[in-house]
């Protein structure tokens, strides 16, 4: 096992996944303390590395491609403070945080975790119900249903339709967007049939955000919605549930065996099975049959 404690936060590494608790200190991000305790399996990893400075440094993660709601959702905005998957490391630690880095890049080595895109989220997102207030409206989830109202710096126009209330199914894309200089940010759902092209400020179907401290925490709401999506990798999926990975056809009868580019592709099908199973994504049944699938067409 490796561990690095630091003010910013603690992170433990035993093998199979890193558990990622924030600090209390006054500079870890409001979005990192909410979030609360994050434990990544090793399946979601595509790197780490340790970067060096004369005041301070940091651990840095870097996950795979379609790995985490939280990213995916955010498009990798995330201001410092808030970004989960960064450590801020004291000079006098730096060994430990190499040390560290070292453990994982072995563990992921020798486990032959690929670095490339995954077909389905490895990471559930924030737990539901929940609910944030920052700019122009309170956002809240229930795992089911979108629930938007709005205060009093709301723009009449939008105001004047009252709370929103979206049910999951017709979600088709959400974003997050932090206010950058004098850009504000916004909250966004798009939604079946309704029309595209409002700016924020006018949009019934989005929240209008300023820079403000609570901001960050309109992301969870984003990322717990795009957890229970379909992944953009991969087919529609019950909107309830964390997609998986795309099926695996089964052979044809009578068709030719697999070239050895398809064999290796097989194989690294089995080796993301395995992980997401591991992981909790697939149940032992969905795990069985998607297994079993892929054996038929080695």
């Amino acid at each position: 096992m490796a561990e690095i404690i630091q003010k910013d936060g603690t992170w433990v590494f035993d093998g199979d996944a890193l558990r990622l608790t924030p600090g209390r200190d006054k500079n870890t991000g409001l979005l990192r303390r909410t979030l609360g305790e994050l434990v990544v399996p090793l399946a979601a990893l595509a790197g780490v590395s340790v970067e060096q400075g004369k005041r301070s440094g940091r651990l840095r993660l870097r996950l795979r491609d379609g790995a985490d709601p939280l990213l995916h959702a955010t498009g990798g905005r995330l201001a410092e403070p808030h970004d989960p998957y960064r450590l801020t490391v004291e000079p006098d630690r730096y060994g430990v945080a190499e040390y560290f880095a070292d453990e994982v890049r072995n563990a992921l080595l020798l486990d032959g975790v690929s670095p490339d895109p995954v077909g389905g989220y490895l990471l559930p997102g924030p737990s539901v119900p929940l609910s944030a207030t920052a700019g122009d409206g309170t956002a809240g989830f229930d795992g089911e249903r979108v629930r938007l109202e709005w205060n009093w710096k709301t723009e009449d126009a939008k105001a004047a339709t009252g709370p929103r209330t979206i049910p999951l199914d017709d979600i088709t894309a959400v974003e997050w967007q932090p206010a950058a200089g004098l850009e504000n940010g916004h909250l966004r759902f798009t939604v079946r049939g309704a029309p595209a092209g409002a700016p924020p400020k006018y949009d019934p179907n989005a929240v209008e955000l300023w820079g403000f401290k609570k901001d960050p925490l309109m992301a969870l709401v984003a990322a717990a919605v795009q957890a229970r999506l379909p992944h953009p990798s991969g087919p529609a999926a019950v909107p309830d549930a964390l997609p998986g990975p795309p099926p695996v056809e089964a052979a044809r009868p009578g068709a030719a065996p697999p070239a050895e580019d398809d064999h290796d592709a097989l194989l690294r099908r089995l080796r993301e099975l395995g992980e997401l199973h591991r992981s909790g994504v697939l149940t032992d049944e969905e795990f069985g049959l998607a297994k079993r699938a892929v054996l038929k067409r080695m």
